[in-house]
C-alpha cells in the first residue's frame, strides 16, 4: 500500500504513527516550520518530528496548490491513498485526483455538523452530548466530501474540549486504518453529506472568551469547558481579568443581578446568571498560577457582592 500523509499538529500524530506501523508511509507533507515560544525560534510541527524519527521524506510547501515539487513527488509515488489529518491547507483537484483510491480526510466531528477549523471546541461550547470523528473522501470544498465511516464518543457534562481532543485523536487513528482497509476491499459505499444539516465551526480567537453573565449558567459552563485549554474563558473582577478554567452548574435561581458573586467558600465562587448559578472551581489572575478556589482563598480575598463583567 503506497500512502502519503499530510498533517501538522499533535492531533495528527497518532494517525501518522499507526499508518507507519500498519502500512508504511512514503512521504509526509506538513506546514513550514514556524517561530514558537518567547524566543521565537523556528520549531518543526509535531508531524514533522515523527516523520524524521522514522526516516520518512518530509516536504513543507508554503502553498501546496502552487508547489511544483510537491506535485512531482506525489505523481511519482504511485499512490493508493493520500491521508489528510489537520493539514491546514485545502488541496486542489489536481492533487485530489492523484491517488488510486482517493484522498481521505479525518475530521473531528460527526459530519455534516461542525465543518471547519474548530469542530471539537464548538461541539463542547454548544453543549453536544455526542461527538466523534468522520472519515471522508475529499473534494474541493471545505469538509464537504462524501462520508465513509464514523466513530462516536459521549461528551460528559464536565468534559473539556482538551479532554475530548485527546480521545478523538486516538480513536480517529483507529478509524482511519479501518477506513483504508474497508475502502481498498470495496466494502464502503461513500455517503453524500446532507448540506441542510451542516454547520460551520469557525476558528477560535480570544474575542469569544469574554463571559456574558446574562446567559444561563449551563451555557456559560459549556463555554468554559469549550475554551479549555485555549483561549480560556475570561471575566472582569474589578480592574483585573479573571480566567476561569473549571466550573459547574447549580440549578437554583438567584434574585441577584447576573454576574453578582453570591458566596465564596472552599467549594467555589457562586455567581448569579440569567438562569441558574455558576460555581467557579478553578481560576487565574494576572501574574498568578491557575488555582482551585480552595487554594486561592487561602491567602487571597474575593469580595461577595462584586459584579463580574
Amino acid at each position: 500500500m503506497n500512502i502519503a500523509f499530510m498533517g501538522t499538529p499533535d492531533f495528527a500524530v497518532p494517525s501518522l504513527e499507526l499508518l507507519i506501523k500498519e502500512f508504511g508511509v512514503k512521504a509526509v507533507f506538513t506546514q513550514p516550520d514556524r517561530p514558537k515560544g518567547r524566543g521565537k525560534k523556528l520549531a518543526m510541527s509535531p508531524v514533522k518530528e515523527v516523520a524524521m524519527q522514522n526516516n520518512i521524506p518530509v516536504y513543507q510547501p508554503l502553498k501546496i496548490r502552487n508547489d511544483e515539487e510537491s506535485m512531482t513527488v506525489l505523481k511519482n509515488l504511485d499512490l493508493d491513498f493520500i491521508i489528510v489529518v489537520a493539514f491546514g491547507q485545502i488541496l486542489p483537484k489536481k492533487i485530489l485526483d492523484i491517488p488510486k483510491y482517493g484522498c481521505i480526510n479525518l475530521h473531528g466531528s460527526l459530519l455534516p455538523k461542525y465543518r471547519g477549523a474548530a469542530p471539537i471546541q464548538w461541539s463542547v461550547i454548544n453543549g453536544e452530548t455526542l461527538a466523534g470523528n468522520t472519515t471522508m473522501l475529499m473534494d474541493v470544498g471545505l469538509d464537504t466530501g462524501d462520508m465513509l465511516l464514523t466513530n462516536k464518543v459521549e461528551v460528559t457534562p464536565d468534559m473539556t474540549s482538551g479532554e475530548l481532543y485527546e480521545i478523538l485523536k486516538v480513536t480517529g487513528a483507529d478509524l482511519l486504518i479501518n477506513t483504508i482497509n474497508e475502502l481498498a476491499q470495496g466494502n464502503i459505499k461513500p455517503k453524500k453529506q446532507d448540506d441542510s444539516k451542516s454547520s460551520y465551526a469557525s476558528m477560535l480567537n480570544k474575542d469569544i472568551a469574554k463571559i456574558n453573565w446574562n446567559l444561563s449558567a449551563q451555557k456559560i459552563h459549556n463555554l468554559i469547558r469549550g475554551l479549555n485549554p485555549w483561549p480560556i474563558a475570561t471575566t472582569s473582577y474589578g480592574d483585573l481579568t479573571m480566567k476561569i478554567y473549571k466550573s459547574h452548574v447549580e440549578n437554583v435561581n438567584s434574585e441577584k443581578v447576573p454576574g453578582t458573586i453570591i458566596s465564596v467558600d472552599k467549594n467555589g465562587i457562586k455567581v448569579a446568571t440569567e438562569e441558574g448559578v455558576l460555581v467557579i472551581e478553578k481560576l487565574q489572575f494576572p501574574n498568578g498560577k491557575p488555582l482551585f478556589v480552595e487554594q486561592f482563598i487561602n491567602g487571597n480575598k474575593i469580595d461577595i457582592g462584586t459584579i463580574l463583567k
